[in-house]
């Protein structure tokens, strides 16, 4: 009976396929570009940010579905769908998610910026004389020197259309030769990346336009458009019309087979251009002749098309953002806060010393961090430093405080994972870097990605050797930490020390510890001990004991903590989760779920960070790490669970989690019906999280009238 009740938990009706809720999500940022209480141009940039979120969803995960179609694959995911089934909900979710976007965009976003008085001219037969002989001129001199226009005739094959290159296709007609002068030949033009897209032009001069100079854009298609019959001055053109491709991006890497992991992957790199079509965009207004043929010489299927009601590629928008003399327009910018037990200029091993630290970003600067790998690149007690990099800015301090460390003579080891996506080509680059400076560089594990986030300082102290270690639940990334919420963590502890040496060991040879003092490591040890975590809270429910569990991530779709997560809630465990992105999981399933409540935080900062909290009959336990609840994270990736001892830090970690689950302002909470809400408001203190915790922060530190002016939030990131 038991068993067939632990059974009953995998039914494939309980779960929600992963590629749908992750639509959902990029709809819930959709919702911040409709919601009217935030300013204009921070509304533009979430529709930017749904279209650069789309764009990579379609080159990863419909390209994965795609070569699991034609390689026949009918495995059942977890929903019980096969991949055609997936490619046919997904094609129909898809289209409504581009309507809906367009739909903003056109009817709310348009008018509001013209009546703030920004204008995006779409059509070139808006343009006024004066206008249209600007555009002209500028077409002659900056645009056209750059173009390379592509015939198609016997001689000429179609070209290879490059990955999500905006381009233009025109039906010509020959001007000389009158006996064929109803043959119609076909060109294509790439819209030069090297240009702007938005480029300004004066504004409409004529009485009471109310336009204001340097406000007034046209898109670079647009321009080309309107003077394309200058590339082809033998034809007439017949029509001209704006197209883009989406292609595999996934990288099929044979690690086994790779002598050489690097050269792999930089081949691979250059194949991401050319990889099958997987979508068409085109304007609505499209010719049938001309989609016709572009059709079949991409070898495009029907339900691949997309015909767009608007500007195709709205990344564009993130570009608005940045407006000058638009300050009322968008949010006022926060300066990341310093942290209270560290002070400016501190020497930052004697502040570890003195008690463990938590560090929440972007509430607080990343600054320490940083300040932790540089103070030990240039102090002559540091033997050694140790630290993994997944993804770093583009000119990372850490990186040139880890160069500058070897140089200084010190034992520099460095993990760089080559195969974070779409940030490949950058860890190449700075993997190279760091050897020629003398760094040992490891280049990640075969068949394993190393996603954990730990640095690691060896110091001679008069006591003895002693270990500083940083564990954190995002990237080093000096840049993406004042747009992610994360958490990290200074500890001297010698437990933990251990356990840090012990990682690098296993990263970097064959060591592996027999045992582990406080650190859990996917993905060996991790999947069981969530499993017995949750196992325990069960067990307490069933006799009679407070059972409770608050889990915060990214994403939730392994199917087995899920069913572990279904029978504790079925045993009467508490069970709450703050889940940003995909959440396979369903709620207020009669037996099953009944004691899960599920919500996703959107807001201004990305919510990055993973914690765990387990109420265990009052003892309670707290955890951080750099994993989520996925197959990927806890069975193909070197992660790293760490547990927050110091009392002051697990009330400090609980605030965090307490005041997520009160958000009445960001959040939208799951409903039974697999669709997401926002939280009625009305008649409550209103809670936005991310707010409160800018507001702790600026309580906490010290006054200052300087202000943080480099912020362009960006909730989305790349697919890990």
């Amino acid at each position: 009976m038991e068993k067939e009740k632990k059974n009953e938990f995998h039914l494939p009706e309980y779960y929600e396929n992963r590629e749908l809720s992750w639509l959902k999500f990029d709809a819930r940022v959709l919702n911040e570009a409709k919601d009217k209480s935030i300013p204009l141009l921070e509304r533009l940039k979430f529709v930017s940010i749904t279209s650069s979120n789309l764009d990579e969803f379609f080159m990863v995960r419909v390209a994965s579905l795609k070569d699991m179609v034609h390689a026949d694959y009918r495995k059942r995911d977890i929903a019980g769908m096969t991949a055609s089934e997936q490619l046919d909900r997904i094609n129909t979710a898809t289209r409504k998610l581009v309507e809906s976007q367009y739909n903003t965009y056109n009817r709310s976003l348009v008018p509001l910026m013209a009546a703030n008085g920004i204008h995006i001219i779409e059509k070139y037969e808006e343009l006024t004389a004066e206008q249209a002989a600007y555009v002209d001129r500028y077409f002659e001199e900056d645009v056209y020197p750059v173009l390379t226009p592509m015939a198609v005739d016997a001689s000429r094959p179609f070209p290879l259309i490059r990955n999500k290159t905006l381009n233009i296709a025109a039906l010509l007609s020959s001007k000389k030769d009158e006996k064929h002068k109803d043959a119609v030949e076909f060109a294509t033009v790439q819209v030069p990346g090297v240009l702007p897209r938005l480029v300004p032009i004066p504004a409409d001069t004529s009485e009471n336009s109310g336009e204001v100079e340097g406000r007034t854009f046209i898109l670079l298609e647009q321009i080309i458009e309107k003077n394309i019959d200058k590339l082809f001055l033998n034809y007439h053109v017949l029509c001209a019309h704006p197209y883009r491709v989406m292609r595999n991006a996934d990288l099929p890497i044979d690690e086994d087979e790779a002598a050489d992991l690097l050269k792999e992957i930089q081949k691979q790199l250059k194949k991401r251009q050319w990889g099958e079509v997987i979508r068409l965009e085109v304007e609505a207004s499209v010719d049938k002749k001309l989609l016709r043929f572009l059709k079949d010489e991409l070898k495009v299927a029907e339900e691949d098309i997309f015909q767009i009601s608007g500007p195709i590629d709205l990344t564009f928008l993130m570009k608005m953002y940045g407006l000058s003399g638009c300050d009322s327009l968008r949010y006022e910018p926060y300066k990341p806060q310093r942290v209270p037990e560290i002070e400016p200029g501190e020497d930052i091993f004697e502040a570890i010393r003195g008690g463990d630290i938590l560090l929440h970003h972007p509430y607080e600067t990343f600054d320490p961090v940083v300040d932790f790998i540089r103070q030990a690149a240039s102090d002559p007690d540091v033997l050694a430093i140790k630290q993994t990099l997944y993804r770093v800015s583009g000119n990372s301090p850490i990186i040139a405080s880890l160069a500058q460390a070897a140089e200084n003579g010190k034992q520099v080891s460095v993990l760089v994972e080559l195969k974070a996506r779409f940030d490949e080509e950058n860890n190449i680059v700075w993997a190279k870097k760091l050897e020629q400076a003398g760094c040992h560089v490891i280049y990640g594990l075969v068949g394993l990605k190393t996603h954990s986030k730990i640095a690691l300082v060896v110091r001679r102290e008069e006591d003895g050797i002693r270990r500083y270690v940083h564990l954190g639940t995002g990237n080093y990334n000096d840049s993406t930490a004042k747009l992610y919420t994360d958490c990290g963590i200074f500890t001297c502890n010698e437990a933990i020390g251990e356990d840090a040496t012990a990682v690098f060991n296993m990263l970097s040879g064959y060591s592996e510890p027999l045992s582990w003092n406080e650190l859990v490591l996917a993905p060996i040890w991790l999947r069981t001990r969530f499993m017995r975590l949750i196992a325990r809270e069960t067990k307490h429910a069933r006799e009679g004991k407070p059972a409770k569990i608050v889990a915060k991530m990214n994403s939730l779709c392994d199917e087995g903590i899920i069913a572990a997560l279904y029978e504790a809630s079925a045993a009467g465990v508490e069970i709450e989760l703050i889940v940003r992105g995909i959440c396979c999981l369903k709620v207020g399933i009669p037996g099953i779920s009944e004691n899960i409540h599920v919500r996703s935080i959107v807001g201004n900062f990305l919510e990055h960070s993973r914690i765990f909290f387990f109420l265990n009959d009052g003892e309670e336990e707290l955890y951080m790490g750099s994993a989520d609840w996925m197959p990927r994270n806890l069975d193909r990736r070197v992660e790293i669970l760490f547990p927050v001892l110091d009392d002051t830090l697990k009330e400090k970690v609980k605030h965090i989690l307490d005041v997520e689950l009160a958000d009445n302002t960001k959040a939208h909470v799951l409903k039974p019906d697999g669709e997401y809400e926002k939280i009625d408001r009305r008649g409550k203190v209103l809670v936005n999280s991310q707010k409160q915790f800018c507001e702790e922060a600026v309580a906490a530190g010290p006054k200052t009238d300087h202000v943080y002016r480099e912020r362009v939030f960006v909730p989305a990131e790349p697919a890990e």
